[in-house]
């Protein structure tokens, strides 16, 4: 009896043994093997998402069979915890392992035609361009403005296109208002979106996926600037005249307006914090032509002398100290240079010309620095 129920059970164990084996070779052959793809399409990897998502996801977009299998199989195969985030092309027929390789290798087969979005200060500018397979480069196809009357037909044919890849550059400098109205301006983005406080969005590129909504991509934008902002202030110099983070935004808006010049942010920002401990008022045109505008677009001319005398929230060379919110949304930068400025007497700096800024310790070199300023102006202008 024992004998034969051993027996039976040996047979049992094998026949198990024998399914399991079939089971892992027919996994690995699903795994393996050409997948569902009857067209390539544009998969976006969103930061911090996690692989079941992912997964859930490339079932819903029809690029795999079996998502239980594609889950386990990049478990198995420890590519779980490394996703890459972006925007990546899914050839058609591209197997599970084919696509766990392509979105945790990142840099790689990107999607071979990408729409840019460069959202500036002066305007937003629309590019198309082009994967060369050859130099895996990409090449300028057309470029206009947003909002034009006629697009060109290259942005019309690839946005009929799967593989498209839709993304947004924010420049330092711009404003909530401005970002806002660029966003509504792309129409392949969905839902309302109200202006968020001046300051809170980050400057960067980020990645847009035909159908997502406006909030959140402001959500993602808010989310990396506030963290900007904690990593900044945590770093501070701790005899900085700044209260609070939220001063310490507020100055470095007015530094990002004021300079362009990478290596002149640290002695801008050390002008403001000079003339903030002395007691001085700021006296910079960018929060005059801020109280003027809002953030509503450009002034598009210089500045009259009633105006700088015409008393608004951040009229710098009316009201003293720090005006009460940012006058643009500064970038990684301009935050640096607001809690590490250079150490220095400046409490004067003018336009030399060249793109940049002199600087002055003294009333008396300003005013010099002033008047060379005013003759290449005059040159300039052939006066």
């Amino acid at each position: 009896m024992w004998r034969a129920l051993a027996s039976n059970m040996l047979t049992f164990l094998a026949v198990v043994l024998f399914l399991a084996a079939g089971l892992v070779l027919w996994g690995k052959s699903q795994y393996t093997g050409p997948g569902p793809l009857t067209d390539a399409i544009c998969f976006r990897v969103n930061p911090g998402t996690s692989i079941g998502r992912v997964s859930d996801r490339l079932g819903e977009e029809g690029a795999v069979s079996n998502v239980s299998l594609f889950r386990v199989g990049m478990r198995y195969d420890g590519k779980a915890d490394q996703l890459k985030y972006g925007s990546y092309l899914l050839p058609q027929g591209a197997s599970m392992e084919q696509i766990g390789e392509i979105i945790t290798k990142g840099g790689a087969n990107t999607c071979g035609t990408e729409i840019v979005y460069l959202v500036g200060v002066t305007r937003t500018q629309v590019r198309v361009r082009e994967l060369d397979p050859t130099s895996n480069e990409f090449v300028e196809k057309a470029e206009f403005d947003l909002g034009a009357a006629e697009v060109p037909a290259e942005f019309t044919e690839r946005r009929a296109q799967k593989d498209t890849r839709y993304r947004m550059v924010l420049a330092e400098g711009v404003t909530s208002w401005q970002v806002v109205e660029a966003l509504k301006g792309m129409d392949m983005l969905e839902g309302d979106v109200e202006v968020p406080p001046e300051g809170m969005l980050a400057p960067d590129n980020y990645d847009l996926l035909a159908g997502e909504t406006r909030q959140e991509l402001i959500d993602e934008m808010t989310a990396k600037q506030s963290a900007r902002i904690a990593a900044a202030w945590a770093k501070r110099d701790p005899d900085l005249p700044l209260k609070s983070p939220e001063e310490m935004l507020v100055l470095a808006s007015i530094i990002e307006k004021e300079t362009g010049v990478p290596t002149e942010r640290r002695d801008v920002a050390s002008v403001f914090v000079n003339r903030l401990n002395k007691g001085m008022r700021l006296q910079t045109d960018p929060t005059v032509i801020y109280g003027l505008t809002k953030g509503q677009g450009v002034l598009g001319r210089g500045l009259r002398q009633s105006e700088l005398n015409r008393a608004t929230p951040w009229n710098t060379y009316v009201i003293e100290g720090l005006p009460p919110t940012p006058i643009a949304n500064p970038g990684q930068a301009s935050l640096d240079a607001a809690v590490d400025p250079a150490e220095t007497n400046y409490v004067f700096f003018v336009a030399d010309g060249s793109g940049g800024h002199a600087f002055a310790e003294t009333l008396e070199e300003h005013n010099r620095n002033v008047a060379k300023w005013r003759k290449i102006e005059q040159n300039q202008s052939g006066n």
